[in-house]
């Protein structure tokens, strides 16, 4: 192996290592992130928790908080695969590269015995005397010299980075003990996955023999969102008119004065990225047509979606805007604010703090999200729209 193949197989074990611990910091950083989100969870379905609580609430916040908890086990598992996965390739390199060690050390040994055998015989003295010329002469004594610093300096750099490996291996054995202690966290939480999966059947097995009357209550509670959701798409069509009076034509779109069309194409631009509408929150209802999880032949749909929230808490406009309108809907109000051609809608506030026309800025509270005095719940109902058309929040809020 010359100098240019030791280096070559240097750089490469560098950026073997370098990928294995990037792989595993990231999914450090993703199982310490769920870790922060069942908090979260634990945190706010605390706080809702009552005795009259409804049992196919009950079973969703349960079912919440088992797909957390599972997405978590398998964090752990990936975590402690990807950091085994590093020690054995650690463990792996250090024996090729003490074999190696071994090796040179042995030849730079046969090296030095040669070496010094040729100086009593002086084999050296005639191996340069023998030359045809001076310039020959001078490279043979040139090669000796370098051979020699060569095989001098390949021992040392290997020696090197065998000590650098051993000392990584070392810490590796100790973040492995550190796994250990989460794979000790890891079985709690499958304990306690295993006792809410428990909690789970039990709940189901209840839901079941009341069937009947919890479907009645989904149909009725559907029918009035649905009441609510034509009432939001009124509004917004209302709006739509009124910005094109005086137009010939009908459009089903907003007319964008060019600062309207500037704070749209800044909202579009922000996809994904816009915070939450409430500071704190977890969605305990997504956006879309679902299946419901107990009782067969039943779908929720939701234009929106519902983030459950501390008592007290604010809504807070996603991004700048102009308050569009004020809606009371059943003792609870609605703000609507308006970016461009886009519409967020705020429900379900026992307080407004904006009024129509206002401009507002990104994160500015416009109200106090409502408590249910029964269930001591704390929701917020959140939907997008672009002119007349229903979006999903979870494709334009970071992380929903």
């Amino acid at each position: 192996m010359n100098k240019y193949k030791i280096l070559l197989f240097l750089c490469c074990l560098t950026l073997s290592f370098n990928s294995f611990s990037q792989d595993r910091k990231e999914l450090e950083a993703q199982r310490k992130e769920l870790q922060k989100e069942i908090e979260n969870i634990r945190s706010l379905l605390s706080k809702t928790q009552s005795e009259g609580k409804n049992l196919l609430s009950q079973l969703n916040e349960i079912n919440l908080q088992i797909d957390a908890q599972d997405r978590l086990i398998q964090a752990f598992k990936a975590e402690t695969s990807a950091l085994n996965n590093e020690i054995n390739f650690n463990e792996r390199e250090i024996k090729s590269l003490a074999e190696e060690l071994k090796k040179l050390k042995e030849d730079y040994a046969d090296m030095i015995y040669k070496s010094y055998k040729s100086k009593s015989q002086n084999s050296r003295i005639m191996f340069v005397l023998s030359s045809n010329n001076f310039y020959q002469a001078y490279k043979r004594l040139q090669y000796m010299k370098q051979y020699t610093e060569f095989r001098r300096t390949q021992g040392v750099q290997i020696s090197k980075k065998a000590d650098e490996l051993n000392i990584l291996n070392d810490t590796l054995k100790i973040r492995k003990k550190e796994k250990e202690l989460l794979a000790s966290e890891s079985k709690k939480e499958q304990e306690k996955f295993e006792e809410e999966k428990k909690n789970q059947e039990d709940i189901i097995a209840k839901i079941k023999k009341q069937e009947k009357k919890y479907i009645s209550e989904i149909k009725q509670k559907q029918r009035e969102e649905r009441k609510i959701d034509k009432q939001i798409e009124k509004i917004i069509r209302d709006a739509i008119a009124k910005s094109n009076k005086g137009s010939s034509t009908k459009s089903s779109s907003f007319a964008l004065t060019a600062e309207a069309k500037l704070i749209a194409t800044k909202f579009e631009g922000n996809k994904d990225k816009l915070p939450w509408p409430v500071e704190k929150g977890i969605v305990t209802r997504r956006y879309g047509k679902q299946p419901h999880p107990t009782l067969p032949g039943i779908t929720v749909e939701s234009n929106g979606v519902f983030i459950t929230t501390e008592k007290g808490s604010n809504a807070r406009s996603i991004f700048d805007g102009t308050v569009l309108q004020i809606q009371s809907v059943s003792g609870k109000k609605a703000v609507y604010i308006q970016h461009g051609n886009y519409i967020t809608v705020y429900n379900n506030l026992e307080t407004v703090t904006v009024k129509k026309g206002d401009k507002v800025v990104t994160k500015q509270i416009i109200g106090k999200v409502y408590t249910d005095k029964i269930s001591n719940k704390t929701i917020l109902k959140f939907q997008v729209w672009k002119n007349t058309k229903r979006l999903n929040p979870a494709d334009w809020i970071y992380k929903m």
